[in-house]
């Protein structure tokens, strides 16, 4: 996949906090709306998920702040999966302003969670390629 992943999301006044500019966790909300999306573009909902008996579970992310955001300003953010061999997988994340400016950039770390065994399952690439409708969206 050449582009990663990208949705817009305009910051919102109640984000921000007495400094003017976002709080630290909205990032990570942020973040989150955007995996989601992927996941709905891609094809895979909540319920899909639930029906093949697994969760995705956040273990672990990063950020590094480069610009603050402000009440108003629109930002993109990216979202693509990089995978490897075991039971995790990396996803990296870029917000950036209208104009192109970095604002943060995010790596975590996730995986798959069999809901039934309450443990991480093997290969969570092949779950997300049987599921997706276009498994192109996680370089699949």
């Amino acid at each position: 996949m050449s582009e990663p992943f990208s949705v817009r999301i305009t910051v919102r006044g109640y984000e921000t906090d007495v400094q003017g500019h976002v709080n630290q966790s909205v990032y990570i909300n942020y973040a989150e709306h955007a995996r989601w999306s992927l996941l709905q573009t891609a094809g895979i909902s909540q319920a899909d998920l639930l029906g093949r008996g697994v969760g995705p579970v956040g273990l672990e992310t990063t950020i590094r702040y480069k610009r603050e955001l402000l009440a108003g300003e629109e930002i993109d953010v990216t979202c693509a999966f990089a995978w490897g061999t075991g039971k995790t997988f990396r996803i990296e994340q870029t917000i950036r302003k209208a104009d192109g400016t970095v604002a943060a950039e995010l790596t975590s770390v996730g995986g798959l969670l069999d809901l039934e065994k309450r443990r991480m399952i093997a290969n969570p690439h092949d779950c997300f390629k049987e599921l997706a409708k276009d498994p192109g969206l996680f370089d699949l």
